[in-house]
């Protein structure tokens, strides 16, 4: 399913990534010859590509937002008081934030 690229930033390797209206992201390398993308090198190509739809893999699997963060209250046991999303990169599907 193709999605608009809403933003950018760079993974831990340095790399750019798009980030997709879906909330998902995806990986937009120059990698000659394999890929060939030489608008992501600049800041003028990456804007210029905002709104542009790339195939989202994980949209077509079905895949799920990124996972979200749940605050809670400890009194007499567990209470969500908020709900927010948070990187799809980390190792569980909830973070309670205790504080």
């Amino acid at each position: 399913m193709k999605q608009p690229i809403v933003g950018y930033h760079k993974d831990d390797e340095d790399h750019w990534v798009a980030k997709l209206a879906c909330g998902h992201n995806q990986h937009v390398r120059h990698n000659p010859p394999w890929t060939l993308r030489p608008w992501v090198i600049t800041d003028a190509g990456r804007n210029e590509m905002l709104g542009f739809k790339l195939g989202c893999v994980k949209c077509d699997e079905k895949a799920p937002r990124a996972p979200v963060s749940l605050k809670y209250e400890h009194q007499n046991g567990p209470k969500i008081t908020q709900a927010r999303r948070i990187s799809e990169w980390n190792s569980g599907l909830f973070r309670a934030d205790t504080t």
